[in-house]
């Protein structure tokens, strides 16, 4: 078994991007017995470089010679080519809506769709929809014959009671705001040509892939070490080592179906923001104070069938907490990205 080490503190950037991309070996498994290429779409994405590595190690590992392919429009400045290049990924450059690239587009038999617009749509709704629901009847062109694993958000459930541990899969969907429509129409797209082309789908509606550079937690640690009150508007949340929700992603490939086969990506705790930011607050050594009052409704899935599939994750939300305690105490790099995870109007 190939399992992050359970290291005391994360020391660097590199360390970090090891163990995010360290393949278990289930997706070992999967990547041997997956036939063809693979090409991720929106890999420029807070996951997508180490989603992309870790199908690489897996491969190379299993000895399987194996084209993997990151595409995205690679705009800003980052070294993130170079870096997908350096650990044998192939780029390709392509903005999704420009009709006429996707001939250009490389073949490949296996596509994980990470594309799609969250943050900042709140004044580019238009834009919102045409990233999250009209590129994905163009992308399921492309791709007919292909393979895919496909991602969405649990914010297609819509907020659910704490008391009942989050939404299942099989739940009434009831987005609130523009950005969680628009992902239940890039659902729904993916589903009508899967089912008109029996394209083969998984749908993964992930809350939330968390690491030392993104995600609930940091916010959260941040607020405390910066003595900022944390806001207990959006009670409770579900989350998920990064790791973990790649190791799961890239295993939902093998069960692709037509219809799509849905599932929830996520940790098997409902977590307290208030018990997590006392948690955080103990080890950074600081006091912690909170605005607003608690709901007793959520964002929260339950993704006890992706344990039953893909088993648990092999890093614990616990382990978490003194590497990001540490991480933040010591300056380390973050995405500055908020993920906003207090609103619950739906708005990003």
């Amino acid at each position: 078994m190939v399992e992050s080490p359970q290291k005391s503190t994360i020391e660097s950037v590199e360390d970090l991007e090891n163990l995010l991309s360290e393949p278990s070996e289930d997706v070992i498994k999967t990547m041997v017995a997956l036939d063809g290429d693979l090409v991720i779409l929106g890999v420029g994405g807070k996951m997508g470089p180490s989603l992309a590595r870790m199908a690489k190690r897996a491969s190379d590992i299993a000895g399987v010679k194996r084209r993997i392919v990151g595409v995205s429009r690679f705009s800003a400045p980052s070294g993130l080519e170079q870096r997908l290049n350096a650990w044998g990924i192939e780029t390709h450059h392509c903005d999704l809506l420009e009709v006429q690239a996707y001939a250009q587009l490389p073949d490949a038999a296996n596509v994980v769709y990470m594309a799609g617009l969250k943050f900042g749509s709140v004044g580019k709704e238009s834009l919102t929809w045409a990233m999250n629901a009209f590129v994905p009847g163009l992308v399921a062109a492309r791709y007919r014959d292909s393979r895919f694993a496909i991602f969405s958000t649990g914010n297609v459930y819509g907020l659910s009671p704490v008391s009942h541990g989050g939404s299942l899969e099989t739940d009434p969907l009831r987005p609130l705001g523009e950005y969680a429509l628009s992902c239940l129409g890039r659902e729904r797209v993916f589903e009508h040509f899967s089912r008109v082309n029996h394209t083969r789908m998984s749908i993964l509606r992930l809350n939330y892939a968390v690491e030392m550079r993104y995600g609930v937690l940091l916010d959260v640690a941040k607020m405390v070490f910066s003595g900022r009150p944390v806001s207990l508007q959006m009670s409770h949340f579900n989350a998920i080592w990064q790791a973990d929700a790649s190791a799961m992603s890239l295993q939902a490939l093998a069960h692709a179906s037509s219809p799509p086969f849905v599932v929830n990506i996520s940790g098997p705790e409902v977590l307290s923001i208030a018990q997590v930011a006392l948690q955080l607050g103990e080890l950074l050594h600081k006091p912690v104070s909170f605005e607003g009052v608690e709901s007793d409704d959520a964002l929260l899935n339950n993704a006890r069938q992706a344990f039953q599939l893909f088993g648990y994750p092999k890093t614990s939300i616990s382990q978490l907490f003194p590497w990001l305690a540490n991480w933040v105490a010591r300056g380390g790099e973050t995405l500055e990205k908020p993920t906003h995870f207090e609103s619950r109007s739906g708005d990003f």
